[in-house]
């Protein structure tokens, strides 16, 4: 996902999308303890798929 993408989105758009990846995350750690993960990159794009909706509710707050 593009920040560009993202900041066409609302404010409530991307709470729950952060809520989601936050999920997805947590289940993702829960699978790599527990020997189960089958595609390992997959955390390294949720991270920053998450850094980058936090990135751009910042935006949103400041301006």
């Amino acid at each position: 996902m593009k920040a560009s993408e993202l900041r066409q989105k609302s404010k409530d758009e991307l709470d729950i999308m952060l809520l989601d990846l936050s999920r997805e995350r947590f289940n993702l750690k829960m699978q790599k303890g527990t020997g189960q993960l089958s595609k390992p990159d997959q955390v390294k794009k949720v991270r920053r798929d998450v850094a980058r909706i936090r990135t751009v509710l910042k935006e949103k707050v400041s301006a």
